[in-house]
């Protein structure tokens, strides 16, 4: 890990509800979606961290985000077993795999089989659940 990373999941702060814009809290409280190809980070080449918008958590390494042209940000490998937990997901008539925060549970979005090598996973990932702490 990298010195901007978190990674004692015990010291982050979980925001209230009004501090999140109402699209966050519709995707990480009420596990929503956002549409394709709207969000923020979807075409982002930015070097850094991606965050848990509800509690800082580091989630994501930049370079691990590849372009799966699903329309969400997407990355094939988690930075650390401390950052996300997956559930069973089978809403809307489907069987996948929720991705949550492991540190405050906020939904970020979905994990998938089909991604690149090394992994072969597709973590599609809302950009409003997502903050990007930039390397220095």
């Amino acid at each position: 890990m990298t010195d901007n990373n978190q990674s004692d999941n015990a010291s982050l702060r979980i925001k209230e509800p009004d501090e999140l814009t109402p699209e966050q809290f519709s995707i990480c409280r009420l596990k929503s979606t956002e549409p394709p190809f709207t969000g923020k980070y979807v075409d982002c080449k930015t070097d850094g961290i991606y965050q848990c918008v509800c509690c800082g958590n580091a989630l994501f390494d930049s370079k691990t985000k590849y372009d799966s042209g699903s329309g969400w940000p997407s990355f094939w490998q988690v930075l650390s077993e401390n950052s996300v937990a997956e559930h069973a997901d089978t809403t809307h008539g489907m069987r996948r795999v929720e991705v949550t925060c492991k540190a405050c549970d906020a939904h970020l979005g979905h994990v998938f089989t089909d991604g690149p090598a090394p992994t072969g996973l597709r973590y599609c990932i809302n950009s409003a659940a997502l903050h990007l702490q930039e390397r220095a």
